[in-house]
């Protein structure tokens, strides 16, 4: 699953605005026909990492039967700008491009392991009401950490 790059090592340059970095083995059935990694999987590591960030540094909670606000992911997309293949461990880079009351937009980017930029990403999550599914704010423990995130750029 995803680990963080600890902060003395050197990071890829394309990955250097992105305050969190984490890795992401691939696995030998993530390549496809074509022989890289099929596109589903660079959702699924970004998804990954988002998350495994929030459970970490923001307070979420898997919670069924809670009544804690989710983040639902209302949006997403991705640029595929170079192939990876099995048995490649991609670095992802995340940050936030935008902050409102109640959505977080997510930027990622993810680079191989010879440091080529191979894709970047965006997601795109609306804190809802668990019940109503109706927008609320984002949790103020969660805000105060995704706050960190945000591009210096």
């Amino acid at each position: 699953m995803a680990d963080e790059t600890p902060a003395d090592e050197p990071v890829a340059e394309p990955l250097a605005g992105y305050p969190h970095r984490a890795t992401f083995p691939t696995r030998w059935n993530d390549n496809d026909v074509y022989g890289h990694v099929n596109n589903t999987v660079h959702y699924l590591a970004m998804d990954t990492v988002i998350n495994a960030w929030m459970i970490e540094h923001a307070g979420l909670r898997i919670d069924p039967a809670g009544d804690a606000p989710v983040g639902l992911c209302v949006e997403s997309g991705c640029r595929y700008l170079a192939p990876a293949e099995y048995p490649d461990t991609l670095t992802v880079g995340l940050r936030v491009g935008a902050l409102g009351t109640s959505s977080v937009t997510w930027e990622l980017g993810m680079v191989r392991g010879d440091g080529t930029l191979v894709a970047e990403g965006r997601f795109v999550h609306v804190f809802v009401d668990k019940a109503t599914r109706r927008p609320t704010p984002i949790p103020e423990r969660a805000r105060g950490a995704i706050e960190g995130l945000r591009s210096r750029s």
